[in-house]
C-alpha cells in the first residue's frame, strides 16, 4: 500500500488536563466510552493517556488532510468522537473509526504510535491507501 498521508500531534498533558478539568469542555465529549473505560483502568496520570488520545486523534486528522492536498476539506472538524484509539491486551494502540469518518477512509490503513514524556504526549499516524 502507498503511504498517502502522514500526520503528528504533540500535547501538552498540564494544559490538556486543565483543559478536560473545565466545566463543559468538549475535550470530554470527544472520547468514547471505550477510551474512557481504557484510561480509568490504568493506575497511572489519566490525563496523559488522555493526551495521548487526542493527540492520535489530531493525527488521523492531519494525514486524512495531507492525503487531500489542493482538494477542499470533505468534512466539518469536529469529527474526533468518530476516532477512537483501542488498544489490545498488551497495550498497543490502533485506530478504529466510526460513522461518516469510517466511510469516507474505507480501503485505507492506518498505523499509529503514541508516545509520553514529562509534560508531552505525541502521536505519530500513517495513512496508507
Amino acid at each position: 500500500m502507498t503511504v498517502v498521508g502522514v500526520g503528528v500531534d504533540l500535547v501538552h498533558v498540564p494544559t490538556f488536563a486543565d483543559q478536560l478539568d473545565q466545566p463543559g469542555s468538549m475535550f470530554v465529549s470527544a472520547f468514547t466510552s471505550g477510551e474512557r473505560s481504557d484510561v480509568r483502568s490504568r493506575h497511572t496520570d489519566a490525563a496523559r493517556h488522555f493526551a495521548a488520545r487526542w493527540a492520535a486523534k489530531e493525527a488521523v486528522i492531519k494525514a486524512w488532510s495531507a492525503s487531500l492536498y489542493g482538494q477542499a476539506p470533505v468534512m466539518e472538524e469536529n469529527i474526533h468522537h468518530l476516532i477512537e484509539v483501542v488498544t489490545d491486551a498488551w497495550g498497543r494502540p490502533r485506530i478504529r473509526l466510526h460513522g461518516e469518518v469510517a466511510k469516507r477512509l474505507d480501503g485505507h490503513a492506518l498505523e499509529v504510535s503514541l508516545s509520553h514524556d514529562g509534560d508531552y504526549a505525541i502521536a505519530y499516524l500513517v495513512l496508507h491507501g
